[in-house]
Order: C-alpha cells, then sequence, then structure tokens
C-alpha cells in the first residue's frame, strides 16, 4: 500500500473513531502515533517531541488563556447584566427592539470577550424569559440569542481567529483587523432579519408598553446608561485600541484584556477569592483542552505530512484540474458539514493543516481564507447537531421552550452566514480592504 493511500486512510480512521464518540485529543494523538510507529522508526517521532516544544514556546498561544480568562472574568462581574437590561429599555420602544438589543449586546460582548459560551448563557438567563413573557416568538427569541453569542466566533478578539492565524502561519493581528467588518457585516444582516420578522409578524416581536419605558427613564436614567456602555467600551477600547493602533500585539492585548476584565470586577464589587478561583478553574479547564487537542493534531499533521499526505493532495487536486475557487468551495462545504457533527477546534486543527499547503500552492491570499474560514466555522456553533450554542442556550432556557423551537430559530441565522460567506467570495475586499487601508497600501 502507497504513502499516498496510508495518509488517506489515516485521515479516515480519525475522522470516523472521533465521529464515533472518542474523545478527539487522544484519537488525533493515539491513532497517528500507532500509525507511525508501524510505518516509520522510532526515532521520527524525536519532531514530534520538537514540535509540541513549539507550541509551549509559542508566543502568539499564551492568547489563548488569556482572552479565555477576560471573557469568564467579564461574566462573573455583572457588567453583561446591566448592559443588556439598559439596551433592552433604550431600544424597547420599537418592533423587535428586545431582539435588536440582543444582537447589540452579542456584538459588544464579543468584541470584549470573544467566549461564546459565557455569552450564549448570559443572555438566555436574562433575556430569553423577558423576551417570552413580552409575547416574542420562541423561534426569533432563541434564533437570536444563539447567533448573537456566536459573533465572539468571528468578531475580535477571538480565540478562533488566534488559532486559525497559528495553523495557517497568518499574522494574528491582520487576521483581527480582516474580521472586523465580515463580524459586524453579520450584525448589520441580523438587524435587517429582525427588523423584516417584526415587519411582517408584528405581534410576534412587540414593543415594551410605554408605562415601563417611561419608569425606567426617570430619575437618574443618564447614569444608569453610562454606567452599562462605560466600563465594556472601555475595555474594547483598551483591547483592539491597542492592536489596531500597533501599541500591542494581539497577545500583549489579551493580556491587557485579562487585567481589565479584572479590574472591571474589582470595581463592580464582585472580585473575591471565589471568583477568582471559579475563573481560573474554568480557565484552566478550556485552555488543557484546547493544548492537548492541539498537541494530539501536532502527532497528526506529522504523521499525515510524513506520508506525504499534503502533496498527494495537491496532486489530485492538480490532476482533476480544479480551479482554485472549486476547491475553495469544496473545502467550505466539507468544514459547513463536519460543523454538524465536531467542534470548531477540531475542525481547526484537522482540516485547516491538511488543505492550507494546497491553497499556499494555489497562491490564495491566506488572510481572506482564514475569514472565509473563521465565518463558516461560526456555522458549527449553530448547527444541530452538534452545536454547543444549541445546548448551552438549551441548558439555561423555560421548560416551555422545546429543542425544535430552537432548531426552527437558528435557521435564518445559519442561512445568513452562508451569505455572508458567499459575499466574502464575491468581494473580497470585505476581508483584505481594511488590513491593507491599515497598511497603507
Amino acid at each position: 500500500m502507497s504513502f499516498e493511500v496510508l495518509a488517506l486512510l489515516l485521515f479516515i480512521i480519525v475522522f470516523t473513531l472521533i465521529l464515533a464518540g472518542y474523545p478527539v485529543s487522544f484519537t488525533l494523538g493515539g491513532a497517528s502515533i500507532l500509525m507511525g510507529l508501524l510505518i516509520f522508526d522510532l526515532d521520527f517521532f524525536y519532531l514530534l517531541s520538537l514540535r509540541i516544544f513549539g507550541i509551549m514556546n509559542n508566543f502568539v498561544l499564551l492568547a489563548v488563556p488569556l482572552f479565555v480568562f477576560m471573557g469568564i472574568m467579564l461574566e462573573k462581574s455583572g457588567i453583561a447584566e446591566r448592559l443588556l437590561e439598559t439596551m433592552s429599555f433604550l431600544l424597547g420602544s420599537l418592533r423587535g427592539g428586545l431582539a435588536i438589543s440582543v444582537v447589540v449586546v452579542g456584538a459588544l460582548l464579543a468584541a470584549s470577550t470573544g467566549v461564546v459560551g459565557a455569552t450564549v448563557i448570559t443572555m438566555g438567563l436574562i433575556s430569553l424569559p423577558t423576551m417570552l413573557r413580552r409575547g416574542y416568538s420562541p423561534e426569533l427569541a432563541t434564533g437570536t440569542i444563539a447567533a448573537s453569542g456566536t459573533l465572539g466566533q468571528i468578531i475580535p478578539p477571538s480565540v478562533v481567529l488566534v488559532l486559525l492565524g497559528s495553523v495557517l502561519n497568518v499574522s494574528v493581528g491582520t487576521l483581527f483587523t480582516a474580521a472586523f467588518l465580515p463580524g459586524f457585516g453579520l450584525v448589520f444582516l441580523y438587524f435587517i432579519y429582525i427588523v423584516g420578522f417584526a415587519f411582517l409578524r408584528p405581534h410576534l416581536a412587540p414593543p415594551i408598553p410605554k408605562e415601563e419605558l417611561q419608569t425606567f427613564r426617570g430619575k437618574g436614567f443618564w447614569n444608569r446608561v453610562f454606567r452599562a456602555f462605560f466600563l465594556p467600551l472601555l475595555l474594547i477600547l483598551a483591547v483592539l485600541g491597542s492592536i489596531f493602533a500597533g501599541i500591542a500585539s494581539p497577545t500583549e492585548a489579551a493580556a491587557i484584556g485579562a487585567l481589565g476584565a479584572t479590574l472591571l470586577t474589582a470595581l463592580e464589587k464582585k472580585l473575591n477569592y471565589n471568583t477568582l478561583q471559579e475563573v481560573m478553574r474554568e480557565t484552566t479547564h478550556i485552555t488543557s483542552m484546547v493544548f492537548i487537542i492541539l498537541v494530539g493534531a501536532s502527532a497528526f499533521s506529522l504523521v499525515f505530512r510524513g506520508l506525504k499526505g499534503d502533496d498527494y493532495i495537491v496532486h489530485l487536486i492538480q490532476t482533476a484540474e480544479l480551479s482554485p475557487y472549486w476547491f475553495l468551495a469544496i473545502v467550505m462545504l466539507v468544514m459547513f458539514v463536519a460543523g454538524f457533527f465536531i467542534d470548531f477546534i477540531e475542525i481547526i486543527f484537522i482540516i485547516v493543516p491538511v488543505v492550507a499547503p494546497t491553497f499556499i500552492a494555489m497562491k490564495m491570499d491566506m488572510v481572506w481564507v482564514g475569514i472565509l474560514m473563521a465565518v463558516n466555522l461560526q456555522a458549527s456553533f449553530l448547527t444541530p447537531p452538534f452545536g454547543f450554542s444549541l445546548f448551552y442556550l438549551k441548558g439555561v432556557a423555560p421548560k416551555n421552550v422545546t429543542t425544535q423551537h430552537i432548531y426552527r430559530g437558528i435557521v435564518p441565522f445559519v442561512l445568513m452566514q452562508v451569505l455572508m460567506v458567499i459575499l466574502i467570495i464575491l468581494f473580497p475586499e470585505i476581508a483584505t480592504g481594511l488590513p491593507k487601508f491599515l497598511q497603507g497600501k
């Protein structure tokens, strides 16, 4: 059996075992090492130790635990709850205003934290009961909350972009800049959908009664608005402003964000030993999961390339005479379907390293490809049966909200994400325009 066939066999074995429910990190590493031992000698795996040491020394990846820490700490501060409540009343006089406020807060929290789970749970606990009580359609309410929570996948600072930058060997700062317009483009599409829904079915997206709005706009109104927006905007400015201004690298900005979130929690008088312990425990858990998968992916990538699997894929594409756009379409479709079954981290570490050499050989803009992948990967958080955002929301939703409500609610938002992928393919400037402008090109 040729090396090329063995490489494809390894890919199929790993993918099948993951779909069967085996742990991703140990499946990636275990299957790869076993096949490597059968084909190569033990000295071959000296290269694996070098790769693992390279992961440990990768300054860019240090941003992962720092951004996770920032997101979880901000969730504990209570700032998100106050922001949601204030925004709901500010836009409450509009039909669909509550849903629009959820999208706005989702975008702000995405730009503050980049952690999807914390955002969806927070908005699910606070906004969903309120929207249902005021007569909102369960489908609109759940779809808006789940989709808004996943904005943390694309709006910087995003853990997805940090990992993609590492795998694609692209500047994370450039990816952050490139993701800005697509991320807020999705926010704009969500606005259009909600406004259209409220116009066509006004009884399923009613405004807040005037009496409640007048009560909220009474004494101390501007003080409440200032307190709700000032602190999160200050954190966004500190993190993203330092990156875009060239003052700090993404990793350094992540450290600023982690410190800033801690100080904000202290200002809110929510910082204590128990809070710090919870935040550090959750951060360690998520970070350990990411890095053990990364180690397993390194073993897989080493053996796959040792078997010349990447060369074989390039050869297949060239033999089939596929154009770069056809190959891109196939990869996007595979990643979209894979998102139905496996998490975005596994997709980044299994599929992306396999196809990246082909994109490079085709001389495609890797920043553009990275943003397309990031928008596409949002679907992995929204599409059943594996979508994490759906699990988070179902876990905190009232009992009268069924899984069918959530599944029907996310369909329009998944279609909007697909539309954004198509728009970025047709108009690459959506992703590449801002980085080129800032670089003076």
